[in-house]
C-alpha cells in the first residue's frame, strides 16, 4: 500500500507549495472554530 520512506530518501516539495498548505490548513481550521462558535451562539441564544 504505502512505501516507507526513510531519512533522505524524500523528495521534497518547493517552500512556496509546503507554506501554502500550511497557512490554508490554518485558515481552514480558523473559520472552523469560527463557525462552530456562531453555531453554538445561535442553539443557545447567546447576544
Amino acid at each position: 500500500m504505502l512505501d516507507p520512506v526513510g531519512p533522505g530518501e524524500d523528495d521534497h516539495q518547493p517552500v512556496l507549495v509546503r507554506m501554502s498548505w500550511f497557512a490554508g490548513i490554518a485558515l481552514v481550521s480558523v473559520l472552523a472554530v469560527a463557525a462552530v462558535a456562531y453555531a453554538l451562539r445561535a442553539v443557545l441564544f447567546i447576544h
